[in-house]
């Protein structure tokens, strides 16, 4: 049977033990097997592996020993409780094998769940789960997760105390980062709330969001779009000290000028565009940006970004000849001087 992507967070959360199997498949390893992880943790509980209650079949052996799934279909362990048969990474040149396998399956046997990448409609493998009376095919696609989903994330960390704020940010921080990360960046935020009764708040977050490549960067940026350019000039030689590109850094001002714009230029004011921002602005740095954005104004970001452009393409001009990082805080301190 097929199951349709609404439904299928409710199943992986609550599996049928009673099911003959389960089929995940997608193009996103990770995600595919985050949802295999939940699946078989909800249906086995946390001591399967210790207990011998879960077999691993990695699609490679599996093609070596066609019989090792049935064996480990019908096989007794010593101890009580459901049991499964895992086949990692599999395709369609394994569909005989679990054909014959779902063929032979009988009520107290292991439960078959196979991971595969992405399959086609006309999949053999994909079929044979989607024509099953009593089995599951599910395609896991690249979204980002719902409230729900999130909510249910959150609750497992034992976070249920999250202002409207913050669960704002967490939303558009689940959109930028993939699952995996996006797990670890809440239980980073589990331990960095342990024993701590106060709400969850946006700033708890910008603490444990993961930072970005250009961090070293944001200072002078400010600086920028705070119209101090007379400290400009100290922190250009900090960072020419830290073996800056020129070039990274025309880049960074770029993407940090395009989220002002962004903001600036947004309908439904700063805050909404700001909100909006990819990737994602959190906590104090979020009310800086604003707070820039609306000192600047839609009309200046755009001329600012037109000078930042202009500049790029000097820097990568053949016939360029003048120091790059010298151009590059000269276009820094005359953008500093517009605002003004």
């Amino acid at each position: 049977m097929k199951l349709s992507p609404r439904d299928a967070p409710g199943y992986f959360a609550r599996p049928d033990p009673d099911k003959t199997g389960l089929l995940i498949y997608g193009n996103d390893a990770m995600r595919v097997a985050l949802r295999r992880q939940e699946v078989i943790a909800a249906l086995l509980g946390p001591d399967a592996e210790e207990e011998m209650r879960l077999t691993r079949l990695p699609a490679g052996d599996l093609r070596k020993d066609p019989a090792a799934l049935l064996d480990a279909i019908k096989a007794q362990g010593f101890f009580p409780g459901p049991r499964v048969a895992f086949v990692e990474e599999a395709n369609d040149s394994l569909a005989p094998v679990v054909t014959d396998a779902l063929a032979d399956w009988r009520s107290g046997d292991a439960q078959v769940i196979v991971t595969a990448g992405a399959l086609k409609p006309a999949s053999k493998l994909r079929k044979l789960f989607e024509n099953h009376k009593n089995a599951y095919a599910i395609g896991v696609y690249d979204e980002p997760p719902s409230r729900a989903e999130i909510e249910a994330t959150l609750a497992k960390a034992g976070l249920d105390n999250v202002d409207s704020e913050a669960m704002r940010d967490l939303t558009a921080l689940s959109r930028d980062l993939d699952p995996g990360d996006f797990r670890q960046t809440v239980e980073k935020l589990s331990l960095y709330k342990l024993n701590d009764p106060t709400a969850v708040s946006p700033a708890d977050i910008a603490a444990c969001a993961p930072l970005s490549t250009e961090a070293g960067l944001d200072e002078v940026l400010h600086i920028v779009a705070e119209a101090r350019s007379g400290e400009i000039g100290p922190i250009m030689k900090r960072l020419h000290a830290q073996g800056v590109q020129p070039v990274g850094l025309c880049m960074a001002a770029t993407r940090h000028f395009r989220t002002l714009y962004t903001a600036a230029s947004d309908p439904g004011g700063v805050g909404q565009g700001m909100a909006r921002a990819r990737p994602p602005v959190f906590g104090p740095r979020r009310d800086r940006m604003q707070r820039q954005a609306q000192a600047w104004g839609a009309a200046r970001l755009e001329e600012a970004l037109t000078i930042l452009t202009d500049t790029d393409l000097r820097l990568r001009s053949a016939g360029q000849t003048a120091p790059g990082l010298a151009l590059v805080e000269r276009t820094l301190i005359r953008l500093a001087m517009m605002v003004r």
